[in-house]
């Protein structure tokens, strides 16, 4: 059976047996928080776990590195959606400890990704119409920087309300530790 195919066969059940009741709540967040952090699969479960953090509580925004690639991207527009819609009030932006974005190296991601057939045609496309595919790829070499930087970003950011509290955390992926490297309630 392909993965679609167990996935809706699953479905099926878990909508028959009413498995979602457990998973009630609204669309606004009950602690009007907003978490930012990396689609690493090791936090998928541990991450809100180790906030203590239930359905319902947050908005949560997942992408490579937890990071603000640019300011008017789609990770942005969720926040400023999340404040002004779902009066959330504080965004947590939290990295990992041996991310996959660190040091990622774009040379090695494009010659991947002809290597799955996508022509060099293509990828001179795209920077002829002005896209920097190896800055777009990028990662970065510390992930307390890159935390920093995406702070720095959303609190910077031109429709963000200046009463916001942002905060920049890292989680460890093997035990759930939480360390500090932005208290947006000090640049508050």
């Amino acid at each position: 059976m392909n993965k679609l195919n167990a996935i809706l066969e699953f479905n099926k059940e878990f909508v028959n047996n009413k498995d979602y009741y457990q998973y009630t709540t609204t669309k606004e967040p009950d602690k009007k928080l907003v978490v930012l952090s990396c689609m690493d699969t090791r936090l998928t479960e541990l991450l809100p776990k180790a906030l203590n953090l239930k359905n319902g509580d947050a908005k949560f925004i997942k992408n490579a590195g937890a990071s603000i690639m640019h300011p008017f991207g789609s990770t942005t527009r969720s926040i400023v959606v999340a404040i002004y819609e779902f009066d959330a009030d504080e965004i947590l932006v939290i990295g990992h400890h041996d991310c996959g974005m660190s040091n990622l190296d774009a040379d090695k991601t494009l010659e991947k990704i002809t290597d799955r057939g996508i022509s060099h045609n293509i990828i001179s496309t795209l920077y002829g119409a002005g896209i920097d595919v190896k800055k777009w790829l990028k990662g970065f070499k510390s992930v307390e920087d890159s935390i920093r930087e995406s702070v720095e970003s959303i609190k910077n950011h031109p429709l963000m309300p200046k009463n916001i509290i942002v905060h920049g955390l890292i989680i460890e992926p093997e035990t759930g530790k939480i360390d500090v490297i932005v208290n947006g309630y000090n640049n508050y």
